[in-house]
This record gives C-alpha cells, structure tokens and sequence, in this order.
C-alpha cells in the first residue's frame, strides 16, 4: 500500500528546531512502514522544496503545503496519524475517513 504518514509539523512548534524535529519524527515513521513493505509518502516532504523554490515565505506555504498534501491524500491507500496536535494531519485524515480508506493510529496497526 501508499500508506500517507502525518502527524505534528507546525501546529504547536514553537521554533524551526521544533518542526524539524516533527519532521525527523515522521521520516522515522515512514521507514517503519516501509520495513513492513508498504511506499510511504509524507506530504511535507514533497511540499517543502516546493515551497523554497516559490520563495519560502508564508504566502508560498500556503499556496503549496495542504493542497499538495490533500491531493496526494486522494492518491495514497491508508493514513497513519502520528498522535501530537496537528491541523494539517487532522485534514488530511479527514479526507481519508471521508473515501472510506484505511486509517491507522500507530506503525503497529499497519499489517505487513
């Protein structure tokens, strides 16, 4: 499966140290799920360069981070939620409970 990983990244983070500690968090995640056989995609990741390369400002954020991040919602099979106060991973696992995909609460519960 494409299994989605989201979890903490800005909302709470207090610093950059902070949200690239979250984003540590979610890489390791992601090599967990895939040691289980599975493609992990997180959406942050692929937002990011995105983002610096349209300037990196707020604005840029905004424009790329969550609709590039929903639209890979819709392409991936399941969602794991990284537990911890989130925005964005709230959205995103409300568009995979909205299509009736998997959702996952921790790298235990996905099978492989």
């Amino acid at each position: 499966m494409w299994i989605m990983v989201g979890g903490p990244y800005s909302t709470a983070a207090k610093s950059a140290a902070d949200r690239a500690a979250n984003l540590q968090r979610m890489n390791e995640v992601a090599l967990a799920v895939m040691r289980k056989g599975h493609v992990p995609i997180i959406g942050i990741n692929l937002a990011l360069p995105l983002i610096a390369a349209a300037g990196g400002d707020a604005a840029a954020e905004a424009e790329i981070m969550m609709p590039l991040s929903l639209a890979l919602a819709d392409r991936c099979d399941a969602f794991l939620r990284i537990a911890g106060e989130s925005a964005g991973a709230d959205q995103e696992m409300r568009r995979f409970v909205a299509a009736g995909k998997q959702v996952f609460r921790s790298v235990e519960d996905v099978p492989g």
